[in-house]
């Protein structure tokens, strides 16, 4: 492919498009967007992963989320999987990734508003600051070396979490309800757009705040700065990662296929409200922002329902 981000917006005549941001960094995204002044190069091509950019350029009236719910078949998120997330909670690492699930239906928009269900609401809104790995290739039984081939890109991401059902004995009963939890309609917002894993090495160029870091277990990945109301509540870098990209991704496809368009979402550091002596959980109108160097940023607006 030969896109290094990826964008789906609405253009001048209401057309939603997938192209090209015309930009030189993450931060310009944003900035150019709220001035009006955002392009986009046209990405022709029927697949996304085969796809060539040419030299026609739309106007973004509107940005969309980078993925819609029908287009991502499942994805896979790790417990965890951060020093600081493990040692928050009281926990030991696992020995292998720690997988659940999340459904299609739990993507949302880089700034949607996330409605959050009356089962959801009391005493348990809890958010997670993640980088999200998209595939772009079927694989099976993949090894760690060859684990990035198969790599499309990445976002952020925000791993919602109602905690009493993932975890309350009283709600979930004697074993741990991940799925049900962290499942619910748009709990899983992802953006603002894709950035190729061949911008890895590129992403140092521009990077401030969080360092950007070499992950010997393979790739350059930033990690979240999670701020909650405008107050920084997570920030990480990759040395605090159990497992790494290419660990995560060999070990999730052992006898299990990773379909195309699928994603990762690897897991969270400290500073989760669950970590918290005196937990304040998320209440109607809290904004959770989620920022990654050279990703950008997703701010979401909690809605009770």
């Amino acid at each position: 492919m030969s896109w290094s981000r990826y964008i789906r917006f609405r253009d001048d005549n209401g057309t939603t498009r997938q192209d090209e941001p015309q930009i030189e960094s993450a931060d310009e995204l944003l900035i150019l967007l709220s001035r009006g002044e955002l392009f986009a190069w046209e990405i022709s091509g029927n697949d996304l992963y085969k796809a060539t950019v040419t030299d026609k350029k739309f106007h973004v009236k509107e940005l969309l989320g980078p993925l819609a719910p029908a287009d991502v078949p499942i994805l896979r998120c790790v417990g965890l999987n951060y020093a600081t997330h493990i040692k928050e909670l009281g926990r030991t690492p696992p020995p292998y990734p720690s997988i659940f699930i999340k459904p299609s239906h739990s993507v949302s928009g880089w700034k949607s508003s996330i409605p959050i269900p009356r089962i959801a609401q009391e005493d348990q809104m809890d958010y997670e600051g993640e980088l999200a790995i998209l595939i772009g290739a079927e694989g099976k039984d993949i090894r760690p070396a060859d684990a990035l081939d198969y790599v499309a890109g990445y976002l952020v991401a925000n791993d919602l979490s109602a905690r009493a059902w993932q975890r309350d004995p009283k709600y979930a009963g004697n074993v741990p309800q991940w799925c049900f939890g962290k499942g619910f309609d748009g709990f899983a917002p992802l953006g603002p757009m894709i950035v190729s894993h061949k911008l890895g090495d590129e992403l140092t160029m521009f990077v401030s705040f969080p360092p950007l870091l070499q992950d010997s277990r393979g790739g350059r990945y930033s990690l979240p700065v999670d701020k909650v109301n405008g107050t920084v509540r997570q920030q990480a870098n990759t040395a605090d990662l159990v497992f790494g990209v290419r660990e995560i991704i060999a070990f999730a496809s052992q006898g299990a296929t990773l379909v195309k368009d699928s994603v990762i979402l690897a897991g969270t550091p400290g500073g989760v409200i669950l970590g918290s002596v005196k937990p304040k959980w998320l209440v109607d109108g809290d904004v959770v922002q989620v920022s990654i160097s050279g990703i950008g940023s997703i701010r979401n607006k909690m809605a009770f329902l």
